[in-house]
């Protein structure tokens, strides 16, 4: 695998966790030539180190469509190589680096990801590793990426990050954090990709919301941007969609959904969360809770 500059078209979705990303990846990866990665980002840690299992259900190693990409990319999955890129990511791949991004080890790093998306085949993939500063990375090594920036009322993600959920990888408690920490990283990430569409990357911006509550006109102008050719939407039967399987590295406990899912808003957080925290959330994440459109204060 050469390091020329790559032919597949990368979809990053970036944005807090509990925002919508793994439900947009699953939907966008219905769509003719689209193939789904998952967090890739985790690929290191949680496949290549880890063997957990693929969104197909697989182990990592025991999963065909991996073991392809391992060996056309790299001659193989190693931990050696997985451990190189995750010291590399420790250097490079940081939230407080996205206003300088440059670094001696940033061509070695963003490398690793092009062979990855190369490896493929694809002429499109979409990467839901969400974190921002990734985004910067790839953009700043030249790769051809368009970002898709998800956001979500920071009172919901807040909500979803004190639940007690299940990794259905090992049955573990997925990370939980309190309010205070999840307004401040939910600024964090949307302010790092409100700067990426300042330096000239190609950024549109979806809210969950609006994908939940008409996702035909969602899809349909988002795959205009993505320079995709959408013929329609078959999986799409109205608030349902049917989903395929997917090879997805890490995400979401709903990449391992297959069949019928009901497309509907989750809006238990008007009712789950305190309202002492609502409030202090609220007042964490003005200004960009305004300007994406989450104007309400609920009492």
């Amino acid at each position: 695998m050469t390091d020329r500059a790559t032919a597949t078209r990368v979809i990053f979705l970036g944005g807090l966790g509990r925002s919508g990303t793994t439900l947009l990846e699953r939907l966008l990866a219905e769509l003719p030539g689209v193939v789904a990665l998952g967090e890739v980002v985790h690929l290191w840690s949680r496949g290549v180190l880890a063997g957990e299992p693929c969104g197909c259900g697989a182990a990592f190693a025991d999963c065909d469509f991996w073991r392809r990409v391992g060996e056309r990319a790299f001659g193989g999955w190693r931990p050696s190589l997985a451990e190189r890129v995750l010291v590399l990511r420790r250097r490079v791949d940081r939230t407080h680096r996205m206003g300088w991004i440059a670094h001696p080890d940033l061509a070695e790093y963003a490398r690793a990801y092009r062979r990855v998306y190369e490896a493929t085949g694809a002429p499109v993939v979409i990467d839901s590793s969400k974190h921002a500063s990734l985004a910067h990375c790839l953009v700043a090594a030249g790769m051809d990426v368009r970002v898709v920036h998800v956001v979500r009322d920071p009172r919901a993600v807040a909500h979803s990050w004190r639940r007690l959920v299940e990794r259905p990888e090992d049955g573990r408690p997925m990370t939980r954090w309190g309010p205070f920490r999840t307004a401040l990283h939910w600024t964090a990430q949307n302010a790092g990709l409100e700067l990426l569409t300042r330096r000239g990357a190609r950024v549109a911006r979806v809210r969950y919301e609006d994908l939940v509550a008409d996702p035909e006109r969602t899809l349909t102008e988002l795959a205009g941007f993505l320079g995709l050719d959408v013929p329609g939407l078959p999986f799409l039967e109205g608030a349902t969609a049917l989903l395929g399987p997917a090879h997805t590295a890490s995400g979401n406990p709903m990449r391992f959904q297959v069949g019928g899912i009901r497309l509907r808003c989750d809006d238990s957080w008007r009712s789950g969360l305190p309202v002492r925290d609502r409030r202090l959330v609220a007042a964490l994440t003005w200004p960009l809770r305004v300007r994406y459109g989450y104007r309400e204060v609920a009492a």
